[in-house]
């Protein structure tokens, strides 16, 4: 603590300090106006400004001000581009210092437990160490214009059902290992200014007050300096908050949690030092952001971001199929089909729904590229799903007519979005009947998807080429354009699996879990570490992506054949170097990711085959080799020891394997490794995740995984102040209240209009009332409830219940 903090917190009363530790409305700090410390500006989103107009409602959902909307983060990953991520957030950082704002909240760093989850389309990656690069990368740009960041959603905030009060039962092994390291990478590398805590409770205790996250690991751990806010309605008990790390709470609750602090303090239950602890963080953000606050406004260049974002999505679109079929020739007639070719789906809905000041539309970048006169459109289907079958007649004929056709497909508004998780793998039907009826010519047809998650492709024999282009942006639509003809060559790669099948997910028997509580029981197996491991088949694998050059691996070189270490050395020392000349055999220039992934040979725990190490990408001209040098140290062969608490690497054989994906390895090595840490026998209690293709994750192996039982879930009733508005409206005192706060989020959302995006709208308007705990009717709706009006209806409906019972 610097002596002019301490200075500060001498002059500070105790009702200032309480003040300081609670927002003063949706999006802002208070001020001390008698330390001259203004109140500063916090404000989304993950891949675009999202300042909103005016005060802002409860929720901040509300109109923002125009801003570029950059790719969102499945395209930011499939990237692999760090270079190119810290220049988006020198642009965010830059949008912010224009308008005031001194915290951007993002980047979403949560791992793609399941791809049905709700918010996908806004995290990067089913790989902790890519999630982990691309967030520092993020962050490093945002923050070098004196603009902070906020990390979230801290931990394991990974589906939308009933986020706000759901308990994640996990090991830690699989936290350590999966679901914290792209936390950990960026805390380490860049301290961002902020991160936010999630909704959730991890292992029975909420994310806002748990000790072990947000004390132990976070600040002992990986050592972060800056503070702990929490997501919108996140805080439960602020004082709890406080004593474990909680700085920060968000939206204002007034002065209803104010007076608990002050209370609190009072009669013993918080002392001053714990108070102190987290009002001198807050006074250390403020002082950071005023520093750039009365320094010069920045006058920011809109055209020159859009240009900025339009490179970004040339490196976020994926070929994933390409039987020499694309580039085009701009001579072809060429007949664009699919309304989102026309109404294009750039960015996900939710809090980080951005107000582009421009967008392209991908017909309009299409003609101008191969020509008005060469290319037809017609819609072929409706994105409010509405069946229409003259439309699919036009698409027919103009596809039977044309040389080649652009087939735009995609995921709408209601099928991805905060609140919300996916019910299924599929496309919109009218999308998939569309398909149907251009079979007889889909030997032409390049599909383009423009969706934030995986899906499933049942066409994917029966068309030449398919390009994911993701949620792209305001500049996405031209990056198609260019990659369709060959002006641009591309080469984003995968940062998730797409699965065959839903039901080939081994977190699926487990996903969203109940109401109340979700295990992680397929524990490491997450994404490619269980589809490789087990060889079960992809519809498309980690890593993967084509390019319109080819590129050759060779004179793959270690800068040793052993490692010598100690299980406390996880610096950046006494590295294992791995060299490859990576050659561009093709005739155009073109990039490469080379990814490096690590095997252990006989592990005394369940590992899998290959995890991803480090990646490079590189830009090539025709013709051009270049030396390529990877590092790997201690830590890109340990696991996670639960019973010592610290990461261990065994002595034993690796296989280390360079390639263009997780299945396309093109050269392996194997080094081995002598560290203070002999190799043990197999942990025979974890037999069954020694076998994930059986996916037998029964009580019994969960038990052991724990280390203790499995909890049980907190019953529904009797009710209490972290009940859900959706678990009391089927009762005679609950549907009124439900039936009132839909009728609001409706208003505030605008979902009164009769388009697809209003649907989403009503969709996510309802997930958010069903899910929302009584607690926080008082903090989002102050002027109807409050926390004595709740805790009324509350004994009022268990009354209620007691009386039913006692007359069953």
């Amino acid at each position: 603590m610097t002596k002019n903090i301490q200075t500060m917190l001498q002059t500070l009363t105790l009702e200032e300090k309480a003040m300081l530790c609670i927002g003063k409305d949706v999006w802002h700090l208070h001020g001390i106006e008698h330390l001259d410390m203004p109140s500063i500006m916090m404000t989304d989103g993950p891949h675009g400004l999202r300042k909103q107009v005016g005060e802002g409602d409860h929720v901040g959902l509300n109109d923002a001000v125009p801003a570029t909307c950059f790719p969102t983060g499945p395209g930011l990953a499939a990237s692999w581009n760090t270079t190119l991520i810290e220049k988006m957030g020198v642009a965010l950082g830059k949008e912010c210092r224009a308008q005031g704002v001194s915290v951007l909240l993002g980047p979403g760093a949560n791992i793609k437990r399941n791809p049905l989850g709700g918010r996908n389309f806004e995290y990067f990656s089913e790989d902790p160490l890519l999630a982990g690069d691309i967030a520092a990368a993020w962050i490093k740009g945002v923050q070098s214009q004196g603009v902070g960041a906020s990390l979230k959603h801290y931990a394991v905030n990974n589906h939308e059902h009933c986020r706000m009060t759901v308990d994640v039962i996990i090991d830690q092994r699989t936290l350590r290992e999966i679901y914290l390291p792209a936390f950990e990478k960026a805390v380490t590398t860049t301290q961002p200014w902020t991160v936010m805590c999630s909704y959730n409770k991890v292992n029975g205790t909420f994310a806002a007050e748990n000790k072990i996250l947000l004390d132990d690991i976070l600040v002992k751990d990986w050592g972060f300096k800056g503070i702990v806010v929490t997501d919108w309605g996140a805080n439960n008990n602020r004082v709890e908050g406080i004593k474990h790390g909680q700085h920060l709470e968000m939206p204002g609750s007034g002065d209803l949690n104010t007076k608990k602090i002050i209370a609190a303090i009072e009669n013993g239950q918080l002392t001053t030092q714990e108070l102190d602890k987290s009002v001198a963080r807050i006074l250390e953000l403020i002082l950071k952001a005023k520093t750039s606050l009365n320094e010069e406004k920045v006058t920011v260049d809109l055209n020159a971001h859009h240009k900025l974002a339009a490179s970004i999505a040339q490196e976020s679109c994926v070929l994933l199929k390409n039987e020499n079929f694309l580039p085009i020739s701009i001579d072809k007639k060429i007949a664009v089909i699919g309304e989102l070719a026309n109404n294009t789906r750039y960015q996900g809905a939710g809090s980080s729904k951005i107000n582009p000041f421009t967008v392209e539309q991908p017909l309009d970048e299409i003609k101008k590229i191969f020509g008005r006169d060469n290319v037809s459109y017609t819609a072929g289907y409706h994105i409010n799903d509405m069946e229409d079958a003259a439309e699919q007649k036009r698409a027919m004929t103009l596809a039977e007519q044309a040389d080649v056709v652009f087939l735009f497909v995609g995921l709408t508004p209601k099928y991805e979005s905060e609140g919300f998780d996916r019910q299924h793998l599929d496309l919109p039907q009218v999308q998939l009947d569309l398909i149907n009826a251009l079979e007889n010519q889909l030997s032409k047809t390049v599909v383009v998807l423009q969706n934030g998650a995986p899906i499933t492709l049942p066409f994917v024999d029966e068309v030449p080429a398919i390009l994911e282009a993701y949620l792209g942006g305001q500049a996405g639509a031209s990056a198609i354009a260019k990659i369709l003809s060959g002006e641009v060559n591309p080469s984003g790669k995968l940062a998730e699996t797409f699965p065959l099948a839903l039901e080939d997910v081994p977190s699926q028997p487990y996903f969203p879990g109940t109401t109340k509580q979700v295990q992680y029981r397929e524990s490491i197996w997450v994404g490619y570490r269980y589809f490789d491991t087990t060889k079960t088949k992809v519809l498309f694998p980690f890593g993967h992506g084509l390019s319109y050059t080819t590129f050759d691996y060779s004179n793959v070189r270690l800068s040793g054949d052993t490692l010598q270490g100690q299980s406390a050395q996880l610096g950046r020392h006494n590295l294992i170097k791995v060299s490859v000349t990576i050659t561009n055999t093709g005739d155009r220039a073109g990039a490469e990711v080379v990814q490096c992934y690590v095997g252990q040979a006989t592990p005394s725990q369940p590992r899998p085959k290959k995890e991803l190490k480090a990646f490079k990408k590189v830009f090539l001209a025709a013709g051009e080799s270049q030396v390529i040098e990877l590092e790997l140290d201690y830590r890109a062969f340990a696991y996670w020891n639960s019973e010592q608490s610290v990461w261990l690497a065994e002595s034993n054989d690796y296989t280390i394997s360079l390639g263009s994906s997780v299945e396309d390895i093109r050269d392996a090595v194997i080094v081995t490794l002598k560290t203070d840490t002999p190799l043990a026998p197999a942990n025979t209690a974890l037999k069954t995740y020694f076998e994930p293709a059986k996916r037998d994750f029964h009580d019994e192996a969960f038990i052991a995984l724990l280390g203790h039982s499995i909890p049980q879930e907190i019953p529904l009733t009797p009710y209490h102040l972290n009940s859900t508005i959706g678990e009391i409206a089927n009762t005679s005192l609950g549907k009124p209240l439900f039936d009132s706060m839909l009728a609001i989020f409706n208003t505030m959302m605008g979902a009164g209009a009769n388009d697809s995006a209003a649907e989403a709208s009503r969709l996510m308007a309802q997930a958010l009332v069903v899910d929302m705990p009584l607690r926080n009717l008082p903090v989002f709706n102050p002027q109807y409830y409050t926390e004595a009006q709740i805790v009324q209806i509350i004994n009022a409906l268990n009354e209620l219940e007691n009386k039913q019972k006692d007359k069953q």
